[in-house]
């Protein structure tokens, strides 16, 4: 029974890592499409956010069985549990890449360098937390996912930064409120996706140690809701 369990238990860190990769491919994706305004490599991480739900809940399924039928031990009961809630934030990093892949095809024939360079600087920052979170389940790496957690905070900085700006944008020239709003757009995404990333690092502690850390709650910023709303 053990042995089939540890097989079942390895199948499942296969699963959520070739879900991972995934993820990781349509943020990169995402990224060189707004860059480039690719509006079919766009279409493409649009695409293949069914693929990602699809898998989640397969993978869900997966751990459902194990609880019920594989009699898991406490260690084994904080990997599944775990697992099931980086599967959440892995769809919610993927459905992000393709809200942020939608607003790119707005921008689609926009004039070059009307995306702030330092909305890459963000973008770029958010895909390397997911790669470190990723490799830090991979590992059961405490120093990786404690990285993780303090790269966040550069993230909110851009993001109040990259706000701030296009608030003084849209001041400035009120023709550009519609490009400044879609921008806006994809740095919250940006943001949530970096909070997401933080909670799969924050989760990898968690099966290591047995202790929660602070849990990010990125559908849960009201003042920030307020301000940028949500895209038509």
């Amino acid at each position: 029974m053990r042995n089939l369990l540890d097989r079942e238990l390895q199948q499942l860190n296969g699963e959520i890592l070739r879900m991972g990769g995934l993820v990781e491919e349509s943020v990169e994706q995402t990224i060189i499409a707004l860059r480039e305004l690719d509006a079919n490599l766009a279409q493409s991480v649009i695409a293949k956010d069914d693929l990602i739900d699809s898998m989640e809940s397969r993978i869900e399924k997966h751990c459902l069985n194990l609880f019920a039928l594989q009699q898991p031990l406490a260690g084994d009961l904080r990997l599944i549990g775990a697992s099931l809630k980086m599967l959440t934030d892995l769809e919610r990093i993927a459905d992000h890449a393709s809200d942020i892949a939608e607003l790119s095809l707005r921008l689609v024939g926009s004039p070059a360098g009307t995306v702030p360079a330092d909305v890459f600087v963000m973008a770029d920052k958010t895909r390397k937390m997911l790669r470190s979170s990723l490799d830090a389940f991979i590992h059961q790496d405490l120093e990786a996912a404690r990285q993780v957690c303090d790269d966040d905070d550069e993230v909110d900085d851009l993001f109040n930064s990259l706000i701030l700006d296009r608030v003084n944008a849209i001041k400035a020239d009120p023709r550009k409120v519609e490009v400044s709003i879609d921008i806006m757009f994809i740095v919250k995404y940006l943001e949530r996706m970096g909070d997401h990333a933080t909670n799969i690092a924050e989760w990898v502690t968690y099966n290591v140690t047995g202790q929660h850390g602070h849990m990010q709650h990125p559908e849960q910023h009201p003042e920030r809701d307020r301000l940028i709303g949500e895209p038509d």
